[in-house]
């Protein structure tokens, strides 16, 4: 099989690697098949959309809809070089799949309106999939609502026409859209279960997520969470758009 390539984001290694092994846990890869690229640390390189079979993103301290100059350096590298991968992914109705930060990079470069309207706190709030949800082969044995993790300062605001809306949410009406059609993203987190959140809250006190001292009573709220349902969304992309090696 060709790998899968995941482009990750987060300067601080442990929620880093705590990341990508959820996404290794999730998509039921390794780390020979989803073949991590940290673009914070360094730039992208040349890719070659042939040698692989799909791409995922994951979430991210950067925000899109922050202004140009409050925007660090590497932020600014990092949105310009996924720009440019995006112009042929694309194209190419290439597999992609972001997530979190993923909604801001796809949404912005198929010119969304991205800003804090819609922002959520630390929960697990009901996802409901619309018709086009329901019969796209990522959300195979999903409910029609179903739980997932959110915690997101900007959300999509307002989709172009050619945008499919496949998943929505009573306080972010845009929790998960499609391009052509291999093309996804998915606001909230489907890789997180209640463990990895907390562990990951642990990280970002101080970052406007949420309060200091809600942290201890936040950890212990997400590990009674029942987000199962939400990763299936990344094992159906894997299932969907895994390539042989003569493909």
């Amino acid at each position: 099989m060709k790998p899968f390539l995941f482009l990750a984001t987060r300067s601080d290694d442990e929620p880093a690697d705590a990341e990508y092994e959820a996404f290794l846990k999730r998509t039921g890869l390794d780390e020979s098949t989803l073949v991590r690229l940290r673009l914070e640390s360094r730039p992208l390189p040349q890719i070659n959309l042939d040698d692989w079979s799909g791409i995922l993103v994951g979430g991210s301290p950067f925000n899109a809809s922050t202004p140009p100059e409050k925007k660090s350096a590497t932020q600014k590298r990092v949105e310009t070089e996924l720009s440019g991968l995006l112009d042929r992914v694309v194209e190419a109705d290439f597999p992609f799949f972001g997530a979190c930060y993923g909604v801001g990079t796809l949404a912005c470069h198929q010119g969304a309106v991205v800003d804090t309207t819609y922002g959520e706190a630390v929960t697990a709030p009901d996802v409901t999939l619309t018709e086009a949800g329901l019969a796209d082969p990522i959300c195979a044995g999903v409910p029609k609502v179903f739980q997932a993790f959110v915690a997101h300062k900007e959300a999509v605001t307002e989709l172009p026409p050619h945008a499919v809306v496949l998943g929505s949410g009573q306080a972010c009406p845009v929790q998960m859209f499609r391009i052509k059609n291999n093309l996804y993203a998915t606001q909230f987190h489907p890789e997180l279960d209640g463990d990895y959140l907390a562990h990951r809250l642990g990280f970002y006190s101080g970052h406007g997520y949420f309060a200091d001292d809600e942290l201890a009573e936040l950890q212990a709220r997400v590990r009674l969470d029942d987000v199962s349902d939400s990763w299936k969304l990344l094992a159906n992309f894997v299932s969907v758009h895994a390539r042989d090696c003569s493909r």
